[in-house]
């Protein structure tokens, strides 16, 4: 049973983890989108909405606890300046979490854990997800592999 354990190790000691969390939310807030581990995540998104609730109150008191996790003076400037304005009609639940598949190398279950009203691409989503155009193929496709073979085979015998 896991009674009264609440919080994530994460198999870290606990200054790897402190510096494994401002880490993370350093990046959630630079690019309001990172890609991690399913429990780094679960373990991280406390803390990042716990850090957009202190930046809403834009006091400087708060400015200072935000500073202790998010060690980033610019990253601390955009979340007080434009990510808690936002938020600032919202009361919780700033953040998503959003299941991408296994990792590789290991099997781990990856995630992208990402603020909610963040902007795509500069701007403001439509509808779902706006249509990508194909971008037209480059010349390295199988052609032209065989094309270049060809060259140097001429040039060796020549």
């Amino acid at each position: 049973m896991r009674h009264g354990k609440d919080t994530y190790k994460l198999g870290r000691l606990t200054q790897h983890r402190w510096a494994l969390f401002r880490n993370l939310l350093v990046a959630l807030f630079r690019h309001e989108r990172i890609t991690t581990t399913e429990a780094k995540a679960k373990a991280v998104r406390g803390a990042a909405e716990h850090m957009i609730t202190l930046a809403k109150r834009e006091d400087l008191h708060a400015r200072r606890q935000v500073l202790t996790m998010v060690p980033d003076a610019e990253v601390v400037g955009t979340l007080f300046d434009t990510i808690a304005a936002r938020f600032s009609d919202r009361n919780g639940g700033y953040t998503r979490i959003i299941k991408t598949g296994r990792r590789p190398g290991d099997n781990a279950p990856m995630v992208i854990l990402e603020l909610v009203d963040r902007v795509e691409g500069g701007k403001a989503r439509k509808d779902g997800a706006e249509k990508k155009e194909k971008a037209p193929k480059a010349e390295g496709g199988t052609a032209a592999k065989g094309k270049k073979k060809k060259d140097k085979a001429a040039a060796a015998s020549a």
